[in-house]
């Protein structure tokens, strides 16, 4: 980032890139969404971007594309079967109207998250770079565009200022995060980027350190700001007013002002009885900041919230004077389709998601998210622990721990004000080496502890934490270690047991990251039933080689079937147990959506980690209600089963059907006929006590759910098809088309034994290839949007786009005749 210091504009800029954090809402910006256009590849130089070109000519190559912010370069390889997703660089390139309306104002560009190194160029000019693929940074391009608008090149742009953007997700062994880590890391303008306008002086960082006593009478905030002021103004005035969630004014000051150079202090208050933030009800402030100057008027606004936490010594959580179960999961920024450039609307969707699941707390794996995400969890009452990148591979050197200190500090500056944060993660798995040759745990140690006092310096109202790294364990505040009970180790009724040993080691314990992979819509009659090799162990904590599907001893990831059927078991019994531990401070589930990562190319949709409540198209697995069915107070009911429309057996034998449910009491109809209501018990597993034992009729079964809860009623029906033909080896695939509408059809492959009856277990690889007009909806990371997936009951399905146009589609499986349809 201080690479070039010839002009004085750039090493302006780089102090205001580093340090500016501007507030949540400023009058005079807009998203740069349109007119952006792509290369997927590298430059020769920056002036390629921009030359002549005449049509036919060299000089039109390489060819650009025409794509809208965010972007993500990896949208659509990082879940593509056959290749590794590209790390390299990209570039963008725009041509901007700049019209500030502030006679001394100033230009800016605001990005809220780009990677993994960036570089802007105004034309040909370097203006500024920045390596972080997560922290937000401002860079000040008022000078590179009057020094453009004096060039004769000028001319041929009609007024216009262009504007190119190189990114670069590369491997570098001396940047975090490693690429070891399960995750991708992509790149790409893949946040929102902005235009902002700003008068001479204005400002660049406001502060509300609000605080609130154990009883909540007494609220307390104190008011900083830092200024922007190129222009050198020696004087202005402030007007300052605070709201509460009525609109009601509960605070006004005028302030004249004449110092700008540091953070100062620029109102104190003290409220009696403030309304308190919490997850049921998220009570948010709001100030409004209003800086007058010669140069203009600058507005700022800025929410926060009063709320008082404690993590109790080997004890609980209390938030506001009681205790609260952190009823937690975790996200990646990633989506199907779109990678890391998700919309505030598929934010939004997913947050939304969460909470009538019944979340109230997140960690956001594992570097800092969106500014939109963290308001998100503000307005919807989500607690948050948010972390730096710092993750796996060892401890590189000073540019590398350097970047860890830049970015730990921006993250805690940029999002202090959010009431919803209480912690900062200062890395994830640091116990996890071979990104060099060596691995020093001194060095770790001391770097882990430098993070530790660097943070409270920071911010000394949160406490900070880690995951998985036991020779830290003692430096953080909260700590969590690796318990993986019935998934990467032991069985999953170790889960009680192995907590409490964990709990004691350490003085404040967090458990977060637990659950195992479902692959969507496959699902088990017997879900142990390739498990009883499986030992308990005293300790169920993930240990080196526990997540490979190789080696080591016998564990439910490496030896099961990976259905929804065992996952949802395995939820249920974590969460019985929970209501039990009166000490828990709360877990966080890893993690609510399935996403892509590069070092899982062997799982059922490959290159997917599928251990998401839902899919990464946001499709609720069957996992999400039996959370649901704990967790929310809304009442609902939900029969297990809705992706299996075949179960198998003999005929006359009872089956177990699940419902999940939070009323107090369901009565399930089979066919029409009542087979009594059941009372909800959390302690009665499987379900709660809401499970009955059926004989299905061959053929065609109807059940009907409706349960109960403080006068209200809810049902959910469901049918299923029940199979009692026996199934030999896999010798026949069978494709057709489904589903269809006016644009699409739906291709569904069934693999047979030699007798044409359905292999209802089969995990066989299944395989989609087109040609013709048409296009397959793949590369979505989801088990009906993959042309390589393993068969979930022995089926597999895929979207093909028509385009109004004639297709044939081949369906392989390995050792099989392929299949083909035709689609017109």
């Amino acid at each position: 980032m201080r690479e070039n210091r010839k002009k004085t504009i750039i090493s302006f800029i780089l102090f205001f890139v580093v340090c500016t954090v501007y507030a949540q809402n400023s009058q005079y910006k807009t998203r740069l969404e349109g007119g952006w256009q792509f290369l997927k590849s590298d430059l020769g130089s920056v002036w390629e971007a921009f030359r002549p070109a005449n049509s036919g000519s060299p000089e039109t190559v390489p060819l650009w594309e025409e794509v809208t912010l965010p972007h993500c370069v990896n949208a659509w390889d990082a879940v593509d079967p056959d290749v590794n997703y590209y790390q390299g660089p990209a570039w963008y390139k725009t041509t901007l109207d700049i019209n500030n309306p502030f006679d001394e104002g100033r230009t800016l560009l605001h990005f809220e998250g780009s990677g993994q190194k960036t570089e802007l160029y105004v034309f040909t000019t370097k203006v500024a770079s920045h390596v972080g693929g997560y922290d937000e940074w401002y860079v000040d391009i008022t000078e590179a565009v009057k020094d453009f608008l004096s060039l004769e090149e000028a001319e041929r742009f009609k007024g216009k200022v262009p504007i190119a953007i190189r990114t670069d997700n590369s491997r570098d062994v001396e940047m975090i995060p490693s690429d070891l880590s399960d995750f991708n890391l992509y790149g790409g303008i893949y946040r929102y980027l902005n235009l902002v306008y700003v008068p001479g002086l204005s400002l660049q960082e406001v502060y509300a350190n609000a605080s609130v006593d154990n009883a909540g009478k007494t609220g307390e905030v104190t008011i900083s700001t830092r200024f922007y002021n190129p222009a050198n103004i020696a004087n202005a005035e402030l007007e300052i007013t605070i709201t509460d969630k009525n609109q009601k004014v509960v605070f006004q000051s005028e302030k004249k002002l004449s110092h700008f150079d540091k953070e100062i202090v620029i109102g104190e208050t003290t409220l009696r009885e403030p309304h308190l933030w919490s997850p049921d009800s998220p009570d948010l402030y709001t100030l409004h900041l209003t800086l007058n100057s010669k140069t203009g008027t600058h507005e700022e606004q800025v929410k926060f919230g009063f709320r008082h936490f404690e993590f109790i010594k080997h004890g609980p959580f209390i938030l506001n004077g009681e205790r609260l179960l952190l009823r937690g999961t975790h996200r990646h920024e990633d989506h199907a389709g779109v990678g890391a450039a998700m919309t505030e609307e598929m934010m939004r969707e997913e947050m939304i998601l969460m909470k009538e699941m019944g979340v109230n707390f997140i960690r956001l794996g594992h570097y800092q998210q969106s500014r939109i995400i963290l308001d998100l969890c503000d307005s919807l009452g989500i607690l948050v622990w948010e972390e730096i990148p710092w993750c796996r591979g060892g401890l590189g050197g000073e540019v590398y721990q350097e970047q860890a200190r830049r970015m730990l500090k921006n993250m805690i500056v940029q999002h202090r004000n959010h009431p919803s944060v209480i912690l900062w993660g200062l890395g994830n798995e640091n116990d996890w080496p071979n990104d060099f040759p060596y691995f020093d745990k001194e060095a770790i140690r001391a770097f882990m502890k430098e993070l530790h006092d660097l943070s409270h310096e920071i911010d000394p109202n949160r406490l900070t934490a880690i995951r998985r790294c036991d020779f830290c364990r003692d430096i953080v505040d909260v700590y969590s270690p690796s318990i993986w009970a019935g998934w990467y180790r032991g069985r999953y009724t170790d889960y009680k047991r192995v907590s409490e040993y964990e709990k004691d080691r350490v003085d404040h314990f967090l458990h977060v990251e637990w659950g195992g992979d479902s692959h969507a819509g496959r699902h088990s009659e017997d879900p142990t039933r390739y498990l009883d090799i499986i030992q308990s162990e005293e300790r169920a904590d993930e240990r080196a080689g526990d997540a490979s599907l190789y080696g080591g001893k016998a564990r439910a990831s490496r030896d099961g079937e990976w259905t929804e059927t065992y996952i949802c078991d395995m939820i249920d019994w974590h969460l019985k147990e929970q209501e039990t531990m009166d000490w828990l401070t709360g877990t966080a589930y890893w993690p609510f959506k399935d996403f892509s990562t590069p070092v899982r190319p062997e799982n059922p949709t490959p290159y997917m980690n599928q251990k998401g409540v839902v899919e990464r198209d946001l499709t609720p697995k069957e996992s999400y209600y039996v959370f649901q069915s704990y967790w929310s107070d809304k009442p609902m009911v939900r029969i297990y089963g809705h992706t299996w429309p075949i179960r198998w057996g003999e005929k006359g034998e009872p089956k177990l059907v699940r419902i999940y449910s939070s009323c107090d009491n369901v009565e399930l109809f089979h066919n029409g006929k009542s087979l009594g209501t059941k009372e909800r018990n959390s302690q009665n597993f499987p379900a709660a006590g809401l499970s009955w034992q059926v004989v299905l009729n061959e053929g065609e079964n109807h059940f009907k759910a409706v349960g109960k809860k403080e006068g209200v009623t809810v049902v959910h029906e469901l049918t299923q098809t029940y199979q009692t033909e026996k199934w030999g080896e896999e010798a026949i695939i069978e494709a057709a088309i489904v589903d269809r509408d006016k644009d699409h059809v739906w291709i569904e492959a069934v693999l047979k034994d030699a007798n044409g009856v359905k292999c209802l277990d089969s995990r066989n690889y299944i395989y989609f290839d087109l040609a013709g007009d048409g296009k397959m909806v793949d590369n979505r990371g989801t088990s009906t949007g993959s042309r390589k997936v393993q068969a979930f009951n022995g089926r597999a399905r895929i979207k093909v786009l028509l385009n109004d146009g004639e297709s044939r589609v081949a369906v392989k499986s390995p050792g099989l005749k392929s299949q083909f349809v035709t689609l017109q």
